[in-house]
């Protein structure tokens, strides 16, 4: 069995594909209706399953929500492929002032403190407190410096999630201490701020390794046609981001992934239709 292929991220060791989680937990997307049937289909059970396949290919890595429920699947998983998952969990908490709070906000030490309680290695605030600090005219991320030492005292790697290009410049240029970026980045250019042409500048000069997101674009995209063009324009040291909702998915996405690395042409089984019937007679 083929191990995937690794970078390494503030010193640790990490496979280059990296499990996503919204298909495990309800985000879509597409519709309410999608999210809720998302929710009711995935369980304990499928969930783990589904996260053993990729762990034991050599795919390790594991990105969402810091929640006991997903850090429960993945210790199954865990016990089940015999390997262990390097958490990088996305906390969001309040950046606001106490009196602006809203009731459902977590402060940024309690945010911390469970990213950490739940095993987490990387600890990367989500885009929608990153790119709150984010000031375009000083070209600055506010307090950022603040929030890094917090990660750092709790033994936790600090990177950024982000869905702003500039976010990445900026700290860059202003040296936080962050080892690793979030970034959306796919052919459709669902989500992004800019063409991805410009974010593929981006990704490329980055000084730390880049984890991009949406390769399929929420399912908009084949996923030959999204892993290959990010596959192919992304750095050796650069990470992929997939979401899957069963373990076939799964295997689908690892192969194809490995056949694209190995700048060969993917021979992955195709879904088959009356109207491809002659196309098949003639394979």
């Amino acid at each position: 069995m083929s191990e995937f292929p690794r970078t390494m991220v503030g010193g640790v060791s990490l496979s280059r594909l990296i499990i996503g989680t919204n298909w495990f937990l309800g985000w879509s997307h597409t519709s309410h209706a999608k999210d809720t049937w998302i929710k009711e289909y995935q369980t304990r059970e499928r969930l783990a399953a589904i996260i053993a396949e990729f762990l034991s290919h050599g795919v390790d890595g594991i990105m969402g929500m810091p929640l006991p429920f997903l850090n429960d699947c993945i210790k199954d998983a865990e016990q089940r492929a015999g390997r262990q998952a390097v958490r990088i969990y996305t906390p969001s908490f309040n950046v606001r002032s106490p009196d602006k709070a809203r009731p459902s906000d977590a402060t940024p030490e309690a945010a911390f403190d469970i990213s950490k309680q739940l095993g987490g290695v990387i600890c990367m605030p989500h885009t929608s407190t990153t790119d709150a600090l984010v000031d375009l005219r000083a070209m600055e991320i506010r307090d950022i410096d603040i929030y890094t030492k917090m990660i750092r005292e709790r033994g936790m790697i600090p990177g950024l999630s982000t869905h702003l290009p500039e976010c990445v410049i900026y700290s860059d240029r202003n040296g936080y201490d962050v080892e690793t970026y979030i970034q959306l980045y796919n052919a459709a250019g669902f989500l992004m701020h800019v063409e991805a042409d410009w974010v593929m500048r981006v990704i490329r000069n980055a000084r730390k390794p880049v984890m991009t997101i949406k390769p399929m674009a929420a399912g908009r995209l084949l996923p030959v046609v999204g892993l290959a063009f990010v596959w192919n324009t992304i750095r050796d040291q650069d990470m992929v981001t997939v979401g899957c909702t069963t373990v076939d998915e799964a295997k689908e996405v690892i192969d194809i992934s490995l056949d694209l690395l190995r700048k060969r042409l993917p021979d992955n089984q195709l879904q088959f239709t009356r109207s491809k019937r002659s196309l098949a007679e003639m394979g």
